[in-house]
């Protein structure tokens, strides 16, 4: 183990030695183009070709170099590693109010969501960001234990323009504030007019705050006490896999909602 961490010591102390052996797990290269390509000395380069060399990393013909089996080794898993903590620097601040139990995919593949948290200037920020999202979509699709009122005007108004298709699966307590709010309650009736919308009921929890615009995942997070802490989309494949898939379950398990239920 203590040889291994050297190694990777080795490799994460300089950020050249990375580069270097990148490159040439791209392809062969000479000493001049690895200085142009990535910006190190002529002398860097010879102790880092040399270190290399050593290590059986890599090999060279003449005067140009290339990763051997093992240096593409070392540097495929080095990438991954420094991904890996990419992404987690950049959850750390939100990973507490993550939902991880019930999301369905690696939380790798969030490195390239963007997070939006409340500040001092922009308290409301989780929530506009969002109401941005549903602002430039065509067709929007929610499983939630809420239905804020924001959400709720521009989904309505959006849909009733025929612009926008909307199919939102909710929580009973999603829906009894707004059923007992008489300006709300209008608009969710417009809303269940449209033909372009459905909204359906589901009885058991839905313990997230998902809404998918078109192809973006959006997540709304909130702390024990309910309180709004980030939100995170994201557009990567896999996450959004889940989050339709998830969509078509608790769809498949919900009842229609119509006008008469929000006695």
């Amino acid at each position: 183990m203590d040889s291994a961490l050297e190694e990777i010591e080795f490799l994460a102390l300089s950020a050249n030695r990375v580069e270097v052996l990148d490159a040439l797990t791209e392809g062969a290269a000479t000493r001049r183009e690895l200085e142009a390509e990535t910006g190190a000395s002529q002398p860097t380069l010879g102790r880092i070709l040399g270190d290399f060399t050593d290590r059986g990393w890599i090999t060279h013909d003449g005067a140009r170099y290339v990763a051997t089996a093992t240096g593409r080794l070392v540097a495929e898993a080095f990438t991954d590693l420094w991904e890996t903590m990419e992404t987690e620097l950049k959850l750390r601040d939100v990973a507490e109010w993550l939902p991880t139990e019930s999301l369905g995919f690696d939380l790798g593949r969030l490195g390239d969501a963007t997070i939006t948290v409340p500040t001092r200037t922009r308290p409301g920020a989780p929530v506009q960001r969002v109401l941005e999202l549903l602002e430039e979509s065509s067709h929007v699709r929610i499983f939630s234990h809420a239905f804020n009122e924001q959400s709720l005007e521009v989904v309505t108004e959006r849909t009733v323009e025929g612009v926008q298709t909307f199919e939102g699966v909710f929580s009973p307590d999603a829906l009894d504030a707004i059923a007992h709010d008489s300006t709300l309650r209008q608009r969710l009736e417009a809303l269940l007019d449209s033909e372009a919308a459905e909204i359906r009921l589901h009885e058991g929890p839905i313990p997230l705050a998902v809404t998918i615009t078109d192809d973006v995942v959006h997540l709304l997070l909130r702390d024990d006490e309910g309180l709004l802490r980030a939100a995170l989309d994201t557009d990567d494949d896999a996450v959004l896999s889940w989050a339709r898939e998830a969509h078509e379950r608790y769809w498949r398990a919900a009842s229609p909602l119509d006008v008469d239920d929000l006695e």
